[in-house]
């Protein structure tokens, strides 16, 4: 058995948001994302009725499932479990819809979690994300500090934008991002420079940017592959959201094509992961 890799697609990544008002339905985003050779897909678990529809929707792909969820609350992750017991996942992608100003107040809130999801046998990442528990670098290193096996989803571009880091980025904010990506059992795939969340990837001048991610997301997957078993998968979710995350020109449409720059952010994901193989 080897260690594997495999790069998601979110499915709120593929809403379009255009001012003509066409949205894609799901059976075609589904076939979209199965037919370009994606290994999953990330879909909010928070409502019975839609996961049905969404795992009828993925029969026969062979798609595997990220599944999102939002709680304010230990008991609020009750659902998405069972939900993911019935229509199994990959793991779920846990983002603390709260904001406590003091760690002691996160601590049962995590202690919870992590009761609920080792009773389960679910495995529950907590992301790093803005307008989250997890919004601030700091905050997080010192939930870290108090918590130092919390398992961590890792989006970077929230904390890179949020602390508005100068470039080149030095070497304290290197050692922060880097004990961040120790704790990284999965990813999301995002690159932002220090003043907007998401920027076009293929943009010749937003490269070093870019270069940047790389790199961090470098030393989180050889950081995994030391401390994972031998045939544990690591997922990689390309999730380039459309607007007000997506930069749009005067028309208020996409400045890029978001499908085409996931596809070509999944081919570098895959160049970095095979680099070190």
């Amino acid at each position: 058995m080897m260690q594997k890799l495999l790069i998601f697609q979110s499915l709120w990544a593929m809403e379009r948001r255009n001012t003509d008002g066409v949205e894609l339905r799901l059976d075609d985003n589904i076939a979209a994302i199965s037919e370009a050779g994606f290994d999953g897909i990330s879909a909010h678990y928070t409502s019975h009725g839609d996961v049905i529809r969404l795992n009828q929707a993925i029969q026969g792909t062979g798609l595997k499932i990220e599944a999102v969820c939002f709680p304010r609350c230990v008991e609020d992750l009750r659902l998405p479990l069972e939900l993911a017991a019935a229509f199994p996942v990959s793991h779920i992608n846990l983002q603390p819809d709260i904001r406590p100003r003091r760690i002691d107040d996160c601590l049962p809130l995590l202690d919870g979690w992590m009761r609920l999801a080792e009773d389960a046998g679910i495995p529950v990442f907590i992301e790093t994300h803005r307008d989250r528990m997890t919004t601030d670098l700091f905050f997080t290193l010192d939930l870290l500090e108090r918590r130092p096996d919390l398992p961590l989803l890792a989006d970077l571009s929230h904390f890179l934008v949020g602390r508005e880091f100068a470039f080149p980025v030095d070497e304290e904010n290197h050692a922060f991002i880097r004990r961040i990506l120790q704790n990284a059992h999965a990813f999301h795939g995002r690159v932002a420079s220090c003043e907007q969340v998401q920027i076009e990837i293929s943009f010749p001048h937003h490269r070093p940017w870019l270069d940047l991610f790389l790199q961090w997301w470098d030393y989180g997957f050889r950081h995994w592959r030391s401390r994972a078993a031998e045939d544990a998968e690591l997922v990689f979710t390309c999730e380039l959201g459309p607007k007000p995350y997506a930069i749009t020109g005067r028309d208020g449409n996409d400045s890029t094509d978001r499908w085409a720059e996931a596809l070509a952010l999944r081919q570098m994901v895959r160049e970095l992961w095979a680099a070190i193989t």
